[in-house]
């Protein structure tokens, strides 16, 4: 039997199990029996990312280094604010931000900050363009806010309709609302269709209110990397920011015989990239890089006695929203010292050589529908047993996952591909092989009979 990935407790079992961790008395309790209580109480229900039988979501164990890197950083506690507060750590965060823009290749003129996740990072590189709309209307949206727009509910983003929840979470708190987002249809390979794209952009009115296109280098459905390069061609010329999303899926790119699939991602006026995926770095790590380090000027708010107009540099608070910032830099640095750039690769090939073989292997399945070829690390199927009524498939996928993620011996996900539910296997971890995401396949087809 396989070892679980949770214990498999119920929520109130949980709840019951962690009472005593929770129950602040007004003597303190000794270390050792803190220790205690979060070993037998806690640890058993948080989830083991590192099985080779996870294969639901973007979480890995962290990288050695990254473990050392993040043990250094919470024992010196900096808020990486501003020179002023933790000079060591905002020099660090601003050599490492310049170190991944070259690791990269993005232009000389590029810069990076750090975030708290990609969903953060997406809805400052929304700000940022839906800012530079404003500058090019005559008016500065941090004084005016949505009303110099006039209209604002003509306001729009492009979006491919496998883009990330985030996106819809940005507009939401940009106060544009769901509405504002032109849903682009994807193609065969589940990437954004850019003849849609164009066609929605050859009407004059609708690409004047469009102030975003936000392209994804790894849906987090399918693992599709839209073509940014030919996204940004349609978009040059129009003053159409362009953001790339690639929390899950821009470190491939790092992976030289995969750069062509990703080619175009350093022209976006913006990029997402989230290390705390593949990469194994602290929860969260997040880094927004812009392609002309003058957009994040938008960004710089100044006070009396914090972050004053004329104080040493550099300031890594000027670039985003949060004034108290971790010092996130740190473990990334230590990671990627440690592993080294040939290791990385690896640890990166390990996934896609997973999923790849993966896909392969389920190729001539007479009871497997394969949903879409496989870009990066993910891949989606249905299981479809014979004499199994096609209008009851979706109803047999769902059992299948559920009866799966009750039993904690395996994970996978579930979603939806052009109207149909579908199983979603993801290979983050290096732990993850073909021949473990096999014998998922072989769990599911258990779990399928007598449906």
């Amino acid at each position: 039997m396989n070892k679980k990935i949770y214990s498999g407790a119920t929520p109130e079992a949980v709840r019951r199990d962690l009472a005593p961790l929770v129950d602040f008395g007004e003597q303190g309790t000794p270390l050792a029996e803190v220790g205690r209580l979060i070993d037998e109480r806690l640890a058993p229900h948080l989830a083991d990312y590192g099985l080779p039988s996870f294969h639901s979501f973007f979480n890995t164990p962290p990288e050695a280094g990254a473990e050392l890197g993040a043990a250094a950083a919470l024992r010196h506690n900096q808020g990486v604010t501003n020179w002023q507060v933790s000079p060591g750590g905002a020099v660090l965060e601003e050599m490492c931000g310049e170190a991944l823009v070259r690791l990269f290749g993005f232009p000389e003129t590029a810069e990076a900050t750090f975030m708290y996740c990609g969903t953060y990072a997406n809805q400052q590189a929304l700000y940022l363009a839906l800012h530079r709309k404003a500058e090019d209307r005559g008016f500065d949206l941090a004084a005016k806010g949505l009303r110099g727009f006039g209209k604002p509910e003509r306001l729009a983003v492009a979006v491919s309709e496998q883009a990330h929840f985030s996106i819809r979470h940005a507009v939401r708190m940009l106060g544009l609302g769901e509405d504002s987002l032109i849903r682009i249809p994807v193609d065969g390979r589940q990437r954004m269709n850019v003849e849609a794209l164009g066609e929605v952009l050859s009407n004059k009115r609708i690409r004047e209110d469009v102030f975003a296109v936000v392209a994804t280098t790894g849906t987090t459905s399918t693992g599709a990397v839209d073509p940014v390069d030919a996204v940004v061609d349609l978009c040059e010329g129009t003053r159409i920011w362009v953001h790339a999303d690639g929390a899950y899926g821009l470190a491939y790119a790092l992976v030289p015989e995969f750069g062509p699939l990703f080619a175009g991602f350093e022209r976006a006026d913006s990029v997402t990239w989230d290390p705390h995926k593949q990469l194994g770095a602290p929860i969260p790590s997040s880094v927004l890089f812009v392609k002309r380090r003058e957009e994040f000027r938008r960004m710089a708010i100044y006070g009396e006695y914090f972050n004053r107009e004329g104080d040493p540099r550099p300031n890594p608070g000027l670039r985003s929203a949060p004034s108290t910032r971790p010092m996130s830099a740190l473990a990334l640095v230590a990671s990627l010292k440690h592993q080294g750039l040939a290791g990385v690769r690896e640890r990166l090939r390990a996934p896609l050589a997973a999923i790849s073989g993966f896909a392969e292997a389920l190729a001539g399945a007479p009871d497997v529908e394969v949903c879409h070829i496989p870009d990066t690390g993910i891949l989606c199927l249905r299981l479809v047993p014979e004499g199994v009524a096609a209008e009851r498939l979706d109803a047999l996928q769902v059992r299948i996952y559920e009866r799966m993620q009750a039993s904690w011996e395996r994970s996978v996900g579930i979603t939806r591909i052009n109207g149909r539910i579908a199983l979603r296997f993801v290979a983050v971890s290096p732990a993850v092989t073909t021949a473990s995401l096999l014998e998922s396949v072989a769990a599911a087809r258990d779990l399928a009979k007598g449906h």
